[in-house]
């Protein structure tokens, strides 16, 4: 397939139409750690014509087990500029804009104002992700979030489902709790897993002002975390129906 029709096999599978309504979506992905890095690049690839990616943080180190932006010769680099490059690299008609900033406040706020018809949320820190959350329910923009990918082995285990409907994940439990306070119970999708953390995957750690634990982690795990949540915006933008066979033509 020659350079100007790289989209050809997603348009074989789900029409010119839906292929239309990718382009023109507008999406924002928080978060490029382990699952927002496979998000991001799974919605361009699709053909999510406008993208914001926001994260302001660096390669290290103990990335390289999981995330898609971590390897040696990129360590030290902001993920956030390091996505925004990969993803014009794969579609460099995209409108790609990339925050190098930490979501908390006021700076969620502005950012939220963009009109968006989905918003992605890989943020693994508790109360910026509540924030985040609380502030795209307000604004009625549809939005599915990314649980606990830590200390799990089984894929089999991953689930997409209503907030009040997630089960089995200790994370969920507790980000449920915090929204109650805000009246929120439901309206919003998860990506969880029902398997119960493993033994001795978690640790207390106390160098970090925001987060109090380290998770033990496999490669695959958050990947999939990631590529379902890609897949349940690009179903939604597109209308895909679950009681049918595929896509809306």
């Amino acid at each position: 397939m020659d350079e100007l029709n790289w989209q050809a096999r997603t348009e074989l599978l789900i029409g010119v139409d839906n292929l239309l309504k990718l382009k023109n979506a507008n999406v924002l992905v928080a978060g490029l750690g382990g699952v927002g890095g496979y998000a991001a690049e799974a919605l361009c690839r699709a053909g999510i014509g406008n993208l914001s990616i926001v994260d302001n943080d660096v390669v290290t180190t103990t990335n390289r087990n999981r995330q898609l932006l971590a390897l040696k010769s990129a360590q030290g680099r902001e993920k956030a500029g390091l996505m925004g490059e990969r993803l014009l690299d794969i579609n460099p008609d995209a409108n790609i804009k990339v925050f190098k900033t930490y979501l908390k406040d006021n700076r969620t706020e502005e950012i939220l104002n963009d009109d968006f018809d989905y918003v992605v949320d890989a943020i693994d820190t508790l109360s910026p992700k509540i924030f985040f959350i609380k502030h795209c329910m307000d604004r009625r923009i549809p939005l599915i979030s990314s649980m606990g990918s830590g200390g799990r082995l089984d894929p089999s285990k991953v689930r997409i489902a209503d907030i009040s409907e997630s089960k089995g994940c200790q994370f969920a439990q507790v980000v449920r709790k915090k929204l109650h306070v805000f009246g929120i119970r439901s309206g919003f999708k998860v990506v969880y897993s029902s398997e119960p953390v493993l033994k001795g995957s978690v640790i207390v750690t106390d160098n970090s002002p925001n987060k109090k634990s380290t998770v033990g982690t496999i490669s695959y795990l958050p990947a999939i975390f990631g590529l379902m949540a890609a897949s349940e915006v690009i179903r939604d933008v597109i209308g895909w129906q679950k009681n049918i066979t595929g896509p809306k033509l």
